[in-house]
């Protein structure tokens, strides 16, 4: 059955997004859990994917600057190729990079709204996942800074990419993981993947909006007004994790996360094995 979200609901939901999207927790399986544990119900993909639309936003604005300097120079670099440096590189190895998670994202469309937002799914998801970030802090060289990127980085977190379809598995610390594995430093995973993620998220969004307007089945259903200001809210907050996540990851490792995201998954399976939750 699906019921009205209240304001108080859209409000707290846009709060997790903009404080979730860019950190290596799964926005997305957060917001699955919040919904759940506290309002007793899905919020849905679709809400979950419109307001992606404030967090990217926020990139859009943060780094401004460079996505115009990279737009620029990949425009210029087809006319002469004697102009094709590392920022025309860089707008190939985006836009080849975000095809798989298009294919993908398109042909699971139906599976991604439904089944692989079972809670079960997602907090297992949350701590086997950990473990893969943990692995990448651990193993990987961190010497390389964005100016080494290599169509190689590029296409390597592109499919890393993919596995944020699952929620709780964390686009940021799918690609990000990718990156160190790649021997790249660790502030420059991190912001290759910020711009990785603006054409697939944003697409996904605004791809997203009919469904999210009238969700098809059970689940809160927001008005258009409370998406917009959800979306809004998250954009303000995705902002300052931005700005956030790329000041702790020059001196701090991603352990953080690792440790928080067993705990919360942990926390979530205890909730569903003793039936406080429903899974689905």
């Amino acid at each position: 059955m699906v019921e009205s979200m209240t304001w108080i609901q859209a409000i707290v939901l846009g709060i997790v997004q903009g404080l979730t999207e860019f950190l290596p927790i799964s926005s997305s399986g957060h917001l699955r859990i919040v919904s759940e544990v506290f309002f007793g119900d899905d919020a849905g993909a679709s809400f979950t994917a419109v307001t992606q639309l404030g967090t990217e936003a926020a990139v859009l604005v943060y780094f401004a600057r460079d996505i115009a300097r990279i737009v620029m120079a990949w425009f210029r670099g087809l006319l002469d190729a004697g102009k094709r440096d590392l920022d025309y590189r860089m707008g190939w190895y985006v836009i080849i990079a975000t095809i798989p998670i298009g294919v993908l994202g398109f042909l699971f469309k139906d599976q991604i709204r439904t089944g692989a937002r079972n809670l079960w799914l997602i907090a297992t998801m949350l701590i086997v996942f950990a473990l893969v970030i943990a692995a990448a802090e651990r193993f990987g060289r961190k010497q390389r800074p964005i100016g080494k990127l290599t169509s190689r980085d590029g296409i390597s977190m592109g499919l890393a990419q993919c596995l944020a379809l699952v929620p709780g598995v964390s686009r940021s610390g799918a690609t990000t993981s990718a990156g160190l594995f790649l021997g790249l430093e660790r502030e420059a995973a991190v912001r290759f993947s910020f711009l990785l993620a603006i054409p697939a998220v944003t697409a996904s969004g605004l791809f997203s909006l009919p469904d999210a307007f009238e969700p098809a089945g059970d689940g809160l259903n927001a008005s258009g007004p409370q998406l917009l200001v959800a979306t809004i809210v998250a954009f303000v907050l995705g902002y300052a994790s931005i700005a956030w996540l790329l000041k702790f990851v020059v001196d701090h490792s991603l352990y953080w996360f690792v440790g928080y995201r067993i705990i919360l998954g942990a926390g979530v399976l205890a909730l569903l094995a003793t039936g406080v939750v429903s899974a689905t």
